[in-house]
């Protein structure tokens, strides 16, 4: 054996010591991360799954961590460990076609309401678009939940068709598309601003709080299955007026 190979090994053998230290230390909160995710999870994510990708994160964090930056490690591994639980879980698509469709039906039925009244549409007044009874409305909406709600970007997504601004958060090759994303990032803000209020403290809740289901129905007063009703119509409310950014 030669120093340079003797030395390459050595090197190989203290990366891997420090790494198994890495997931040692910091398991605990790739754990802590995992059982707060799956709160805001359908039935069908496991949470091993979670904690799986949720490690991978933690390694790349390891490897892309700059102190000079200023952020602890921990705060960067955080972000990167629900990144990679989050990518993990958009990788599969737990909602049938037909939750999607529902969902574009959904907008187009809020769209042509509000165009037709000029005000919010009301409850009873999307289900008699959609020619439903109440009760079968808000079974819609229920079946809805749970597809792609992880932030508001994800909020505007209806599965089947892609996106509103789909490529947004894609390279941006050309100074128009810093400007288009800027005006995308206006249009949603007061999209968001026009909404019922109890849809916007909806959405403050699960998004920027981060509170579950369960929780923001204990602020509001109301059941889980209500809260998850009104997420799921504020997201059709916000498709459908934003419709003009949708992509392709």
């Amino acid at each position: 054996m030669t120093a340079a190979s003797g030395l390459r090994m050595y090197n190989k053998a203290q990366a891997q010591d420090s790494q198994h230290q890495l997931i040692e230390r910091y398991a605990p909160l790739v754990k802590r991360i995992a059982y707060h995710l799956l709160a805001r999870l359908p039935a069908s994510v496991q949470v091993d799954d979670l904690i799986q990708a949720g490690m991978i994160g933690l390694l790349e964090a390891s490897r892309k961590y700059d102190s000079s930056k200023g952020a602890s490690f921990e705060t960067f591994a955080g972000i990167r460990i629900r990144g990679s639980m989050l990518d993990e879980v958009r990788k599969g698509d737990w909602a049938p076609r037909s939750v999607h469709r529902n969902s574009r039906m959904v907008s187009d039925a809020i769209r042509a309401v509000e165009a037709r009244t000029g005000r919010d549409a009301k409850d009873h007044e999307v289900a008699a678009e959609l020619q439903l009874s109440l009760e079968d409305y808000y079974g819609i909406l229920g079946d809805t939940l749970g597809s792609r709600l992880f932030s508001f970007d994800d909020l505007l997504q209806d599965g089947e068709h892609g996106g509103l601004h789909e490529d947004a958060g894609q390279t941006h090759l050309e100074p128009s598309r810093d400007l288009e994303d800027e005006r995308f990032q206006a249009a949603l803000a007061d999209a968001i601003a026009g909404l019922p209020e109890r849809e916007r403290l909806v959405l403050a809740l699960y998004y920027d709080e981060e509170l579950n289901l369960k929780e923001i129905g204990e602020v509001l007063g109301v059941s889980e299955s209500r809260v998850s009703q009104l997420h799921s119509q504020c997201a059709a409310r916000l498709r459908s007026r934003l419709s003009e950014w949708r992509a392709g």
